[in-house]
């Protein structure tokens, strides 16, 4: 849920990359912080345990415009991409106003997007939310690999009904990287305006 600083006459979002592990997800958000300007950004932070790390900086886009005269300023964060890190997932989770699901496309992790996707509606369950409320984009990651499998069989099983926005990315090369990004932003962004 987006928060309104009067003070500074911001409203900010908080986007979370979720996905399965080593599907690019700290790639994406590596590659934005390289992209974006130092007077428009935070200092990147990773939260890291022995076994789990989350990265987190917030940036304020100049091309998004404003919602009644106010600023936004995004937030964006990754979530461990092992499911045994679940509780931290779910924190992650918490107060969420889009997602970024990061599927991988190589041909041995149709198992782990199909898990990560289930997880991810069980953990937004828990706040009483679901898939068809938030804005959300599929990025279809890692399209570069020679053993990428075709994007529709990847659709068919993460996204079968065809309801969600969806982007191929090689986020290695930034590729599909922003676009990803600008789709999410914009919906969250049509949102909060319906919603003052």
């Amino acid at each position: 849920m987006s928060t309104i600083n009067f003070a500074n006459r911001e409203i900010n979002c908080k986007i979370v990359y979720y996905g399965p592990g080593v599907a690019g997800k700290t790639t994406n958000l590596k590659y934005i912080y390289t992209q974006v300007p130092d007077t428009v950004k935070g200092e990147m932070v990773s939260l890291a345990t022995e076994d789990e790390r989350t990265l987190f900086f917030d940036f304020l886009p100049i091309d998004l415009g404003t919602v009644q005269g106010f600023k936004t300023r995004f937030h964006l964060y990754t979530v461990p991409g092992q499911v045994f890190y679940n509780a931290s997932r779910k924190l992650i989770l918490r107060g969420v106003d889009g997602i970024i699901f990061v599927a991988d496309s190589a041909s041995n992790r149709l198992r782990a997007n199909a898990e990560s996707m289930r997880n991810l509606r069980e953990n937004l369950d828990e706040y009483n939310l679901n898939l068809e409320e938030i804005p959300m984009v599929i990025q279809y990651n890692k399209r570069d690999l020679p053993d990428a499998v075709p994007t529709e069989m990847l659709k068919s099983i993460l996204d079968p009904q065809d309801r969600f926005a969806s982007f191929d990315a090689a986020a290695s090369s930034g590729v599909g990287v922003f676009e990803t990004l600008r789709a999410v932003s914009k919906m969250v962004l049509e949102r909060l305006g319906k919603s003052r």
